[in-house]
């Protein structure tokens, strides 16, 4: 606004100002229902722009026909695959709650074989911490691992309950995706232009954000999925029950930098080598270490290289804040607001003559 202007056209900016914040926060509320699908499909737009980019060169005049086809690879390459392991893992997960419900995995007998097999410090130490007994250790571990299982069995019944609501926010997305493939770059050049920033701090700010969306899914949600399929392989081929479900879970801890799938198989091979299936146990550390963990160390900077700039303990922090605030969306959520809060405060810092944040 011009300060030498007459006070009623300030008045009225004043106004119109106000009336834009008023609108933009309705219309986020009036959204906010399918706040994952538009997330995702915004998601599913940045990573998937390169392809719809090379379709394009290939058919400059057909817009429609690269984004259709785009977001049929989408569906094809992610969509399918994810619902298809989704009902696995409920099979899975429902199966080995039967055994359990029915006395042929019993956790009790379980937890005093290991006890007897541990040598006497170790003993020691359960009988410092109270967990000398199965109730003991149940509680200790919020209930059990029993009372986990049954959660997990007791989803399928509520994804039936909302498979509309499910099938709903896939379509947004998809529909959204759609939209953003054929048209995100002019979308993406009005937002920018109508950001009230410099037009360097636009392009950095929006710079960030990109790399870390693309940085977050390609060095997280792959390398997750690598190590998870790898880890249920070697806990299949070991004759382990549930290999699909632990497979899922450690690709799940695989996103959290710094703990990571060790904290699936490390317990499993102690309770290995505890019951006397020694060779199993070494070969679970052995892949668990070369192979498994490895992965990591090898694909992630192949995939994200070093453009995200953010160091693994902000990750760590903000990836478990994000979930602690917004779910299963927080893992993407969380390292992308931390990014730009590092960009944010290093484009403040390079105006005042300072060095970067977080380097």
């Amino acid at each position: 606004m011009n300060p030498d202007a007459p006070a009623p056209t300030r008045i009225e900016d004043g106004f119109f100002l106000a009336l834009v914040l008023i609108v933009s926060i309705a219309f986020a509320l009036v959204v906010e229902p399918f706040f994952a699908a538009i997330l995702w499909g915004v998601i599913a737009a940045i990573l998937f722009a390169p392809v719809n980019k090379r379709l394009l060169a290939a058919m400059p005049t057909h817009r429609n026909s690269a984004a259709l086809i785009t977001l049929l690879l989408i569906i094809g390459i992610v969509i399918v695959p994810a619902i298809v392991l989704a009902m696995a893992l409920l099979q899975e997960a429902a199966y080995f709650y039967g055994k359990i419900q029915s006395g042929e995995i019993d956790f009790a007998r379980l937890f005093a074989q290991v006890q007897a097999s541990l040598p006497g410090w170790a003993t020691r130490w359960l009988r410092d911490w109270g967990l000398t007994n199965f109730d003991a250790a149940q509680a200790m571990l919020t209930r059990g691992i029993t009372s986990s299982f049954r959660t997990l069995a007791t989803q399928a019944l509520v994804i039936g309950q909302s498979a509309f609501g499910f099938l709903m926010a896939l379509g947004v997305m998809l529909y959204l995706a759609f939209f953003l493939l054929r048209d995100g770059e002019d979308l993406g050049r009005r937002v920018v232009d109508a950001a009230p920033l410099r037009a360097s701090q636009r392009q950095a700010l929006i710079h960030q954000f990109v790399v870390v969306i693309r940085a977050t899914i390609k060095g997280s949600i792959v390398v997750a999925i690598v190590q998870g399929l790898i880890g249920g392989i070697v806990f299949g081929m070991l004759g382990i029950e549930g290999a699909l479900l632990w497979g899922v879970l450690m690709g799940a801890f695989s996103l959290l930098p710094a703990i990571g799938t060790g904290l699936i198989w490390v317990p499993v091979a102690l309770f290995l080598f505890a019951t006397g299936a020694i060779w199993q146990g070494v070969v679970l550390v052995l892949c668990g270490v070369l192979v498994i963990g490895m992965v990591d160390n090898v694909l992630r900077p192949v995939l994200v290289g070093r453009d995200t700039r953010i160091p693994d303990y902000v990750v760590l922090i903000s990836t478990l804040g994000g979930i602690e605030m917004f779910g299963f969306n927080g893992i993407v959520i969380g390292p992308v607001i931390a990014a730009l809060f590092i960009a944010t405060w290093n484009i403040f810092t390079r105006m005042r003559g300072v060095g970067d944040v977080g380097q």
